[in-house]
């Protein structure tokens, strides 16, 4: 039993150090001021690129859903029409 607490205090001791090896650590800024702000805005426009891309998927599913809406108007529409036409009730109640 003994070795058993031993062997898995070593592996978790392990397990954490490993973590704390491969942190992250931040990155020196660049000793050239012009490779600093090309930095910038390569960050800046990544980040409007992925805003574009955040609108368009927005409005695709918007788009998505408006012609869900409408196929499923028509087929309520075709439903009560045919059931219209055959005499039964087109729904209970």
């Amino acid at each position: 039993m003994k070795i058993r607490k031993l062997l898995v205090a070593g592996v978790m001791g392990f397990v954490l150090s490993a973590g704390l090896v491969q942190a992250k650590t931040p990155v020196a800024p660049p000793d050239d001021p012009g490779k600093a702000n090309d930095e910038v805005e390569k960050a800046k426009n990544a980040e409007a690129e992925k805003q574009e891309a955040m609108r368009k998927a927005e409005a695709a599913k918007q788009r998505a859903a408006e012609l869900l809406s409408k196929a499923q108007d028509r087929a309520v529409e075709n439903y009560k029409k045919s059931h219209a036409m055959s005499g039964k009730p087109a729904m209970k109640k």
